[in-house]
């Protein structure tokens, strides 16, 4: 199923180009079959012309073009099947088009250059310290970083996406609160932008990690996806209907800030009880009875090593907490699928299914639908690295 994230929505039939000029359906018809590659990956020009719903000819014009200008190339299968000449696989050259992809985290930078069909060309990352975790040393490092890498690879990037925790306006990229960095109202589109001099668009870090896993992770064929991320904080990036649900400027997503615990602990948002103050890192680190400095490894290896061990008693509370938000959330979204990420990713396989059972309990719509799937994600700490790509690739694809 192929996913397209910007422009008209990707596809290429000829309901779509129907009374377009030739020129105007032949920029669309190139685009699709990119995208198409891009997101699926390699096949055959039978298989293209089956799912974009063009004819031979209109897919041979397309694909020779693309080849010549050396977009795609094709090959015989490894594999063959049955007698006969073999029909040749369409495969993207990664490196016809190139993007930057980074992922801005509380502890961590995280950058790489990927290519068209998702390949990681190169990567790089540095740790960020209260001295270098400000607005100015973190673009003057990725800037610097993204060139280096560049050379190194022997690329040119045509865009980039950011990911930072925080409440991020999409039209325009600017920070207006990253609780968690100490910063707020930071223009980071327009800054980076103006260092990287290419196209720079940033999201939110959980509305990225939505993105990666319904394009390249454990969400592929879900069109209603609920993303759920922990690191200090907790967020949230929603799917709909196939395509990210975004709110007002951008701003949905504080999933953390479901008021759970009436009452409970102080958040630094002014309410009091909110998710993250019970199911964020410091929660972890409480139910596992680690210091609240405990370094993230260490809540990690302490989490994964309960996969054969018994639970400690206050991890029963830290996965109540995590049913009851998820209760909540499933029953304003009627997600088909809840897709656990970051720190949630190392948690114990039977604290997973408790909240599973919970949520099937507890939630009419997840009872109402026979169920709600809820998985960890795949991708880990790279999901964001990922959406970030998808989210540069949106326009450059358009323009390959």
């Amino acid at each position: 199923m192929s996913r397209a994230w910007g422009g008209d929505g990707g596809g290429g039939g000829n309901s779509t180009t129907a009374g377009a000029r030739p020129d105007e359906a032949r920029r669309h018809n190139r685009a699709a079959l990119i995208r198409r590659l891009h997101v699926d990956g390699p096949c055959t020009r039978a298989t293209l012309a089956t799912e974009l719903g063009l004819n031979r000819s209109t897919i041979k014009s397309v694909v020779d073009g693309l080849a010549e200008s050396g977009v795609v190339t094709e090959a015989v299968p490894a594999q063959r099947t049955g007698a006969g000449r073999p029909s040749l696989m369409v495969l993207p050259e990664p490196e016809s088009a190139v993007v930057l992809a980074v992922d801005i985290r509380v502890d961590q930078v995280a950058m790489a250059m990927v290519g068209i069909g998702g390949q990681v060309l190169g990567r790089h990352s540095w740790n960020l310290h209260s001295r270098t975790r400000t607005p100015g040393e973190v673009i003057t490092h990725v800037a610097e970083s993204a060139q280096l890498l560049a050379e190194e690879l022997a690329v040119t990037a045509h865009g980039a996406g950011i990911s930072v925790p925080g409440v991020v306006r999409r039209d325009d990229g600017f920070v207006h609160e990253a609780p968690n960095l100490g910063w707020r109202d930071v223009a980071m589109g327009a800054r980076l932008g103006n260092v990287l001099k290419i196209p720079v668009q940033v999201a939110n870090d959980a509305e990225l990690g939505a993105l990666a896993e319904h394009v390249r992770g454990v969400a592929r064929d879900a069109t209603d996806l609920v993303y759920i991320s922990a690191d200090r904080g907790v967020g949230g990036g929603v799917i709909s209907g196939g395509r990210p649900l975004r709110g007002a400027r951008g701003y949905v997503g504080e999933l953390g800030h479901l008021v759970v615990r009436p009452g409970g602990r102080d958040c630094y948002c002014g309410s009091r009880g909110c998710w993250e103050t019970e199911v964020g890192e410091s929660a972890m680190c409480r139910a596992l009875g680690l210091p609240q400095s405990a370094p993230r490894g260490v809540v990690v290896a302490e989490l994964r090593s309960l996969a054969t061990s018994p639970l400690p008693g206050p991890l029963d509370e830290f996965t109540e907490w995590l049913a009851t938000g998820l209760v909540s959330v499933v029953n304003l979204m009627a997600p088909e699928l809840v897709v656990l990420g970051d720190l949630f990713t190392a948690l114990p396989p039977a604290v997973v299914g408790r909240v599973r059972t919970l949520v099937h309990e507890r939630s009419l719509v997840s009872r109402a639908l026979g169920g709600i799937r809820i998985e960890t994600s795949p991708l880990g700490r790279d999901a964001k690295v990922v959406g970030a790509a998808e989210l540069a690739f949106e326009p450059v694809l358009d323009n390959v």
